[in-house]
């Protein structure tokens, strides 16, 4: 194993372009960092922490082939006519949260919560928002604060 840093990025793939045009700005953000990265794919937003969770639970137990400095949960949940979108977003935000007090990972949060299609992709898109590239420079930034902060890698 190698001690350089590693970022996984988990993408729900329930819209599929737009988690591509998100991953495309976290991938760029990554490489201009000269960090490497793996990319996981999942269903959707609600799957993101268990993903996240089975790969710390990987590196403790040493089963994991790498250790991921830091991790980008990416993904896009759009209102419809239920309630689904409520709970899909409360759930999978909160999940997420508790991974990063409870583990102390750096983490990104790039899952988008938009009323409409257009209102998701103006997010996504690299040419205009690029909340992909945020999320993956906050990333960054989570991995040099722990890395300040003495906690080494996840």
């Amino acid at each position: 194993m190698t001690d350089a840093p590693r970022v996984l990025i988990v993408e729900g793939r329930f819209y599929e372009d737009i988690a591509d045009e998100l991953a495309k700005g976290a991938i760029q953000a990554l490489d201009d960092a000269g960090v490497s990265h793996e990319r996981l794919a999942v269903p959707g937003a609600f799957e993101l922490p268990a993903a996240i969770r089975y790969a710390i639970h990987s590196m403790e137990v040493g089963s994991a082939s790498v250790r991921y400095s830091g991790f980008i949960a990416l993904g896009c949940v759009i209102r419809g006519d239920t309630t689904h979108y409520d709970y899909v977003c409360r759930e999978s935000a909160r999940a997420l949260m508790d991974l990063t007090t409870t583990y102390s990972i750096a983490l990104g949060y790039g899952v988008l919560t938009c009323e409409t299609r257009d209102q998701a992709w103006a997010r996504a898109a690299v040419e205009q928002k690029n909340k992909g590239g945020d999320v993956a420079r906050a990333c960054l930034r989570m991995m040099e604060v722990k890395k300040h902060l003495r906690l080494g890698v996840q």
